[in-house]
């Protein structure tokens, strides 16, 4: 293994798993939430956290991490980053309640959080100029395909040996970077020393904590005055947070504002965003879908899902090139064109009693999407930074991407609360008919006051059963079926919303795409963001791979 210290491939490589495995944790929870509803006695906003406590901590840390592993090693921060994450898989395979399996999400987004900005800036500084771009293609579609594949992988997990072992996967990769990673990747010391902007961490964590909680909780209080006083806190820790930000941008600050300078640079970022609302946006509601309301198994939900993956391994790889010959601009318009004209033609094509075929035509278009976004807009983010703020760029342009991850959980999760909550009152009182007269008042109220007791979504919903405790069988039997009917129509009109909002994302990124200017053969840095002197030209490349 001595042999291969200091290859380029062998460090991408490397990175590539370790990259992988954070990503994948993004989406093959996805397929697991109604077996863990179901064995943890999980209710709809507890699974909501689970998702968020991951991308919370993971967004709100990234910056910090880039900053870190300039402050004390990139390949040390690399490793203890996987390191954490590893032991924090293993403590939620092992978690016996809905709280301890939060709490270990939260620290396992503390690991991605260390591991994730230093992928990007270790191959920055590892590639010359000519390959950097092909690096970083790689390295975007794996990004693009860890979140595609999740969804099948968990599928085969959960059904063949239980939902725990979406986390148990993790251990074997983790070790094997754990071994491999550092006898591969040289350690460069930091050029410089950095400082660590507490004050920024604080602002933006308690911002993000506040608007994720409010709305992850909103439908379960009621949308009260309380919930609307953390909105209004978020917005003031925010706006604090870039007023803070504005007088550090001389000492180092947490988010650079002279990186924003360079149009690419911002607009890419915000497609990021936008991305991450596709993501979540689809996997989220549609995993539930699948089991919940169509019966699939696990493995099942994800083998439908495998034609998302498909289109993605089809674009993925000439996206990339293609981005590199002829820029990014109009590759990621098409891409995400497609990828939101998906959205609204699944929306068409869900319903009660479907079959997998009516699905599967749209998840492949996604798909081909999906795999003409990750490439190129990684190459196209870093295209223009120099290598004295690969570090910092790296780590925000990840934080954005985690930013909208935990956006995306938290207004996807509140729509489809707020719509479920009021679909499954309409149609328990449109299926109270065929409920015996003496039950029907409880059969509405029961499904009319469901939000406040934490809404249900595991597999085979069929109402309150404690409810009619005590009535003959053959009766309690017949209204749960109605409460099935109930459950699996209210869904479906709950779900259409969140892909109409998904769909309207990727559009606008696909728009914003517009404002990206054409770079061929341009310079390293054509914007005049500062660079000093020692890393100007192709100087620069050698200074930074210096091990």
């Amino acid at each position: 293994m001595s042999k291969l210290r200091g290859n380029p491939w062998a460090i991408l490589t490397i990175l590539s798993i370790g990259f992988f495995m954070t990503l994948i944790d993004l989406t093959i929870v996805n397929v697991a939430i109604p077996q863990m509803v179901d064995k943890l006695h999980a209710s709809l906003d507890q699974v909501l956290w689970v998702i968020n406590a991951y991308t919370l901590v993971l967004a709100v840390l990234m910056i910090t991490a880039g900053r870190l592993g300039d402050l004390r090693g990139k390949k040390m921060l690399f490793l203890a980053g996987i390191a954490v994450f590893t032991l924090a898989s293993l403590a939620c395979g092992l978690a016996q309640n809905p709280g301890e399996l939060i709490a270990f999400r939260a620290i396992q987004g503390g690991g991605a959080a260390l591991l994730l900005p230093q992928t990007m800036s270790i191959i920055v500084e590892t590639f010359p100029h000519e390959t950097r771009g092909i690096a970083l293609g790689i390295w975007g579609a794996v990004a693009g395909l860890s979140g595609a594949v999740g969804p099948t992988v968990g599928g085969v997990l959960v059904t063949e040996v239980g939902w725990r072992w979406v986390f148990y996967v993790n251990v074997p990769l983790g070790i094997l970077v754990l071994i491999a990673g550092p006898a591969i990747i040289p350690a460069v010391p930091p050029s410089q020393r950095h400082r660590f902007d507490i004050t920024g961490v604080v602002l933006a964590t308690a911002s993000l904590f506040c608007l994720v909680y409010a709305l992850t909780e909103g439908q379960k209080y009621a949308w009260n005055g309380w919930i609307w006083v953390l909105i209004g806190a978020a917005v003031v820790l925010f706006v604090g947070f870039l007023v803070q930000q504005r007088s550090q941008q001389d000492n180092e600050p947490l988010l650079p504002f002279v990186l924003f300078r360079d149009r690419n640079f911002s607009v890419m970022n915000f497609v990021g965003v936008a991305v991450m609302f596709g993501v979540i946006g689809l996997f989220l509601p549609m995993t539930i879908y699948l089991q919940s309301v169509l019966g699939f198994s696990a493995l099942k939900a994800g083998l439908v899902l495998l034609a998302l993956a498909l289109g993605a391994m089809v674009t993925a790889g000439p996206a990339g090139v293609l981005a590199e010959k002829l820029g990014a601009k109009y590759i990621l318009i098409a891409g995400l064109s497609a990828y939101g004209g998906s959205m609204l033609w699944l929306m068409s094509a869900v319903g009660i009693g479907k079959s997998w075929t009516a699905v599967v035509g749209p998840l492949f278009l996604m798909g081909l999407g999906v795999g003409c976004t990750f490439s190129p807009m990684a190459a196209e983010i870093m295209r223009n930074v120099p290598l004295s703020l690969s570090g910092a760029a790296s780590g925000v342009s990840n934080a954005l991407r985690q930013v909208g991850s935990v956006l995306a959980g938290a207004v996807i999760g509140a729509v489809l609360q707020t719509q479920l909550a009021t679909s499954l009152g309409t149609e328990a009182a449109r299926f109270s008919g065929a409920v015996p007269p003496v039950f029907r008042a409880k059969f509405v109220a029961g499904f009319a006051h469901a939000s406040s007791k934490g809404l249900q979504v595991g597999a085979g919903q069929t109402g309150d059963a404690q409810a009619f405790k005590g009535v003959p069988a053959s009766i309690a039997s017949h209204i749960q079926a109605v409460g099935a009917e109930v459950f699996d129509h209210g869904y479906v009109n709950a779900m259409k919303p969140t892909l109409v909002l998904t769909a309207c994302a990727l559009f606008v990124g696909a728009a914003a795409c517009l404002l990206v200017k054409a770079i061929r053969g341009a310079s390293a840095n054509p914007h005049g963001i500062p660079v000093p002197d020692v890393e100007a030209g192709a100087a620069a490349d050698e200074v930074s791979r210096v091990g």
